[in-house]
């Protein structure tokens, strides 16, 4: 076997000139003068947390810049907003009103990453002054802001884009292809666990999304990338949801707790005491800017207002019959995930361990096996970039090559964005009510046996 090392994504487009994911980069190179002599998308960013100052700012104009102009920045935060403006590197001007900043800068599309919760506003009314959407996952937080989304999108017929970066990750993509040829028969069941440790996971019940009412729960915020995942995998609608969960670790499952982690009196022997001093770049964006919000970026995992869960199990089944069994939890010794694709002819395993010093191999990996033993391991590289290069080839997709062939179905509307947060709001009804939750009562979309029927 060659040796696998990790690689740029231009080196990637040179190794896999073969392989489906290789011909979709390939078959993507933009035509320069096309570009060049078009006139420059117009964008605008309401939110300018984390995410949009860096993918949605700093990356886009860096790599983006001959086909993309910033004319807006809209945030609540007037310090951040100008933060962000120095961090991304653009002269446009900044604004706390969204309708004010669309009113004078006219922007083709509005990129929204603003606090999920409020995602519906925004995209709402982005649409209606005439904007196309591109969004952050979730696409909302429940099924009556689903409602007010998809009416607009109706009533002014413009465009929703799904930043399912996920979907581009270059071995998700390998599994798509497998699945597509049906080297393992029929897909019957698929068994998928993810791990989040106690650094990662912590931080989600230290930030805004520890309380439902902005993340909607992990099982929208963060499952949401998993759901869309398995839609596309699975190429069929999910149906029925039943699942369990529960708050038994974090929040007021310890015996101390304060405001936050820097003047906290319990800093010593805090075991998830988090530093954000270490961190010159989220004090500059957080901390320099709570006199005018009050947010905490380093908020206390133990507060009582907690109120997601920290375990999640969840039980699907799709249009097209294959049955689901998820997980989530928030609280591992390490990062990562395994999930397995039952076939009528075979199996398909795969694995990620993330962030372990015993686990950084320069590759992944995952197991292709037939009913009867025989085994094939398939070895991807790994690829530079957030979200292990799915980050920077979603954005290539967006601005620079829209309109190319899309073999595997990578590029996601606002169906796709709908049918994943709808199985997290279905599992978190479940929960709440110990009842299965049909997809067809929580939105006007019918479940497809097959998503391009």
């Amino acid at each position: 076997m060659s040796e696998i090392k990790n690689i740029s994504r231009r080196e990637f487009v040179s190794a896999t000139t073969k392989t489906v994911a290789g011909a979709f980069l390939l078959n993507s190179v933009h035509n320069v003068i096309g570009i060049s002599s078009s006139p420059k998308m117009k964008l605008a960013i309401v939110g300018t947390g984390h995410r949009a100052v860096g993918m949605w700012g700093k990356d886009v104009v860096t790599n983006y810049g001959e086909s993309t102009e910033f004319v807006g920045l809209c945030d609540i935060n007037p310090g951040r907003l100008e933060y962000a403006k120095k961090h991304i590197g653009i002269n446009c001007p900044v604004f706390t009103d969204f309708e004010t900043m669309v009113h004078k800068t006219k922007p083709d599309t509005v990129i929204v990453t603003t606090v999920d919760g409020n995602h519906h506003t925004f995209i709402a009314k982005a649409l209606a002054m005439g904007c196309n959407v591109i969004t952050e996952k979730p696409l909302t937080t429940d099924e009556v802001k689903l409602k007010q989304i998809l009416d607009a999108e109706k009533k002014y017929n413009k465009q929703v884009i799904m930043a399912f970066n996920y979907r581009f990750t270059p071995y998700r993509a390998k599994i798509k292809e497998l699945l597509m040829q049906e080297r393992i028969g029929r897909l019957t069941s698929v068994d998928f666990n993810w791990y989040l440790d106690v650094y990662h996971g912590a931080d989600y019940f230290r930030r805004w999304h520890r309380l439902r009412e902005h993340s909607g729960s992990l099982l929208v915020h963060k499952s949401t990338h998993h759901f869309d995942l398995l839609n596309w995998w699975i190429d069929s609608d999910p149906e029925i949801v039943t699942a369990f969960g529960a708050l038994e670790f974090y929040g007021k499952n310890n015996p101390f707790r304060f405001t936050h982690c820097r003047p906290c009196p319990h800093k010593d022997r805090c075991k998830f005491f988090f530093d954000l001093t270490k961190n010159k770049y989220l004090m500059d964006l957080y901390a320099a800017n709570k006199k005018y919000d009050g947010y905490l970026r380093d908020g206390c995992v133990w507060k009582e207002d907690i109120d997601i869960y920290d375990k999640m199990a969840v039980q699907i089944k799709y249009a097209n019959n294959v049955q689901v069994s998820y997980s989530l939890t928030s609280y591992s010794p390490y990062e990562g995930y395994r999930i397995a694709f039952n076939g009528t002819k075979g199996r398909i395993d795969a694995w990620i361990h993330q962030r372990q010093s015993w686990a950084m191999e320069n590759f992944n990996e995952f197991q292709l096996t037939d009913n009867f033993g025989n085994r094939e391991f398939i070895q991807m590289p790994r690829i530079e970039g957030g979200h292990n290069g799915g980050d920077i080839l979603l954005l290539d997709r967006i601005f620079l090559y829209p309109t190319q062939p899309d073999e595997l179905g990578q590029s996601a509307g606002l169906r796709d964005g709908a049918m994943s947060i709808l199985t997290g709001v279905a599992a978190r009804k479940s929960i709440d009510t110990g009842l299965p939750i049909k997809i067809a009562d929580l939105s006007e979309f019918v479940p497809q046996k097959n998503r391009k029927g």
